[in-house]
């Protein structure tokens, strides 16, 4: 610590020692004056619209003040006054030197009054027979009332509040009135706020609590305010003012303290605005005591007379008036799914193995979804049904929820985690597999390594199963290995056990069975065996490596195939 002491010192001698005296420092000059600074009122458009332009002497960057709430950037600019009155524009000029400010009174002579029959108006106020106005809350019962995105997004890409997750923040009380009389704003917040964690020094904000682990609850009063809308780029923003911080229930640090109008109907609000941190930020409101109509209907899932098989459909169906049913999905709960759009519609589903299995269908109308689901128990396997997995055999990867141990690939291609090709039969209705590439490499091969200390036993189990999905005639091959001997691994190696493909772009269960098998050559001078599994050299504490070949030997030319569910003997230990 006294070093580190010592050190400051010497840097800030350095500094001081370098710093020019305040007579040698440069002048940067002084900010503009009135006389320099000038701006045009120009008719615009129409008697609600003016054109305010820039025309100063010397260079800056200009940003604006209009008077009516709204504050802008530019050099020319379109401003609208929709209602009579004196509003005060002023032109703020950034340069070098520093910023300056001019000021004109501009008359707005005339009202617009067809704003009081505009839609966006009258949805947000209720109108001018509504004089009490219209009050909004926080949508808190809709994933998404709160949420976050890139600037240029449209939707909380990168995050959405679940339903109720502000609990405690004290924005889910909150009430947002608005009267088109005078435009009045009267936020009511009972006391307490949510505020954004970086913004949460302003000294009108007390008492801060974290709430959800982040962000803060603060003691607030706000003061009432006013509203106005504002059309920039095609669209429509709505614009708070007063003389302490007005926001939707979370303040965020809305740039100007404008939001951007979204959608808008009788009964859903939905706002974004770019925030303090750069990002867009949204808020979904609904009007206070507005109880949202839901779709309703009941899952119904009941097994028929033959072996395993499930009659699923929905009953119960009510649909709001004017809701348009667009998508149904189901999911079976073992891999497999269907849609249609007809609530009539119904399936039959066949389970393969035993075991329980949650049926859920999701639909979506008028933009939301609704979801229902039940788990059946299936007690037995289907008639059909030939086991996959043996006794002692051990799942090491299927290329989604579970990964014991990943693949990796020797040589000259790949091994990738992508879509299944066909999940819509039996024996893969993964979502996912591995994909397997070979360039015209003769032996390129994708293996699994055992951790360090791991090793295969093969005395109670002999065989390795493997899904694989290619082209018919073409081969696999599955062998076993020993690093221990480091580039001479392959001299410890299995015989080829290999499994030819018997149907094009069809999932296949591959076995290699390794009873019977030999391994290494006396040739080498090292060890060699005429059966893995009998030989104790050979069947336990030996084998740590799996390599998976496809058209092995061949380097002509790129070979690819799908694979998934490596499983094999128990491996002592290992989870």
């Amino acid at each position: 610590m006294k070093n580190i002491f010592f050190v400051l010192i010497i840097i800030g001698a350095l500094i001081s020692s370098c710093e020019p005296a305040l007579t040698e420092r440069p002048d940067i000059g002084t900010p503009p004056s009135e006389s320099q600074m000038n701006f045009t009122i120009s008719p615009g458009a129409d008697d609600f619209h003016v054109v305010l332009e820039n025309t100063s002497s010397v260079a800056g960057i200009a940003s604006w003040d209009l008077g009516n709430g709204v504050k802008a950037t530019g050099n020319k600019i379109i401003a609208k006054y929709s209602l009579a009155g004196t509003y005060t524009i002023t032109l703020n000029l950034a340069t070098k030197g520093g910023i300056g400010s001019l000021s004109k009174e501009y008359n707005q002579s005339s009202t617009d009054y067809s704003i009081f029959n505009d839609p966006v108006y009258l949805y947000i106020s209720g109108g001018i027979n509504n004089s009490s106005g219209k009050t909004w809350v926080i949508d808190s019962l809709e994933w998404g009332h709160f949420g976050v995105s890139a600037a240029d997004a449209n939707w909380p890409v990168w995050w959405g509040a679940n339903p109720l997750q502000k609990s405690g923040g004290g924005c889910y009380d909150d009430k947002f009135n608005f009267n088109i009389n005078e435009f009045v704003f009267n936020y009511i917040n009972n006391g307490n706020s949510y505020v954004k964690n970086e913004i949460a020094n302003d000294p009108l904000y007390s008492n801060p609590v974290p709430v959800d682990g982040a962000d803060l609850r603060v003691s607030y009063t706000p003061e009432i305010g006013s509203w106005s809308i504002n059309e920039k780029d095609g669209m429509e923003y709505l614009i708070l003012n007063g003389t302490t911080p007005l926001f939707f229930g979370f303040n965020t640090g809305a740039v100007n303290n404008e939001f951007r109008i979204d959608s808008i109907n009788e009964n859903i609000l939905k706002l974004s605005c770019i925030a303090f941190d750069g990002n867009r930020w949204y808020y979904q409101l609904i009007p206070d005591g507005y109880v949202k109509p839901q779709l309703e209907y009941n899952l119904s899932v009941n097994p028929t007379v033959n072996p395993n098989e499930y009659l699923i459909a929905l009953t119960n169906v009510n649909v709001p008036n004017n809701w348009t049913i667009t998508n149904i999905a189901y999911d079976f709960g073992d891999g497999t799914n269907a849609q249609t759009v007809d609530t009539a519609q119904t399936f039959t589903h066949t389970y393969m193995r035993k075991g329980s299995y949650t049926i859920e269908v999701i639909v979506t109308a008028n933009n939301e979804n609704f979801s229902r689901s039940t788990t059946i128990t299936v007690l037995n396997n289907h008639p059909s049904y030939v086991q996959y997995l043996l006794n002692a055999m051990v799942m090491y990867n299927d290329f989604g929820e579970t990964t014991i141990v990943p693949l990796a690939f020797e040589g000259n291609g790949s091994i990738q985690t992508v879509v299944n090709p066909d999940k819509s039969i039996w024996p893969n209705r993964s979502n996912h597999c591995g994909f397997y590439t070979k360039n015209n490499d003769q032996w390129g091969n994708a293996y699994m390594l055992l951790p360090a200390g791991y090793r295969f036993d093969l005395t109670l189990q002999s065989k390795f199963r493997l899904l694989v999905y290619g082209t018919a005639g073409e081969v696999v091959l599955l062998k076993l290995e020993n690093t221990d001997k480091g580039a001479n691994a392959w001299q410890t190696g299995t015989h080829d056990v290999t499994y030819t493909i018997q149907k094009s772009n069809t999932w296949e269960i591959a076995e290699f069975n390794f009873a019977g098998v030999g391994a290494g050559w006396n040739w080498t001078g090292d060890i060699f065996t005429s059966d893995v599994t009998t030989d104790s050299n050979f069947n336990k504490d030996f084998y740590n490596v799996v390599r998976i070949m496809y058209q092995p030997g061949d380097g002509s030319q790129v070979y690819t195939f799908y694979l998934d569910d490596l499983a094999g003997p128990h491996v002592e230990g290992l989870k």
